[in-house]
């Protein structure tokens, strides 16, 4: 399974910016799908993941700013983030869940203020 992210930029604060990610390869069935991000210096962590069944979770950061949603017949998920803050800064990672955890290969998402 292949992950490739497309999206992401550079955008003042206050903007919007939107990211994709396609899954291809030998795929029976994507269960969780979504998003990571990895700040400068810093771990990475959870931005936002969508069940199948389109149940959603998001970090508390950008709950309200960011929508998660997914096309099960493309294998794709999608990141729309508005109202973007400097501390969105960082490197995005999709990931889709099968029998293991793959991950995309990240695209940079530069805010600032």
């Amino acid at each position: 399974v292949q992950l490739q992210a497309s999206g992401g930029g550079s955008v003042q604060a206050g903007g919007s910016l939107g990211l994709s990610c396609t899954a291809s390869g030998s795929i029976l069935r994507i269960d969780l799908m979504g998003w990571y991000r990895q700040a400068p210096g810093k771990q990475r962590d959870l931005v936002a993941v969508i069940s199948r069944a389109e149940t959603t979770n998001y970090a508390h950061t950008v709950k309200g700013r960011f929508t998660v949603s997914r096309d099960n017949a493309n294998n794709t998920v999608y990141l729309q983030m508005n109202n973007l803050k400097p501390k969105d800064t960082g490197v995005y990672y999709c990931i889709a869940d099968t029998n293991r955890r793959y991950w995309g290969q990240g695209t940079q998402v530069t805010v600032s203020s």
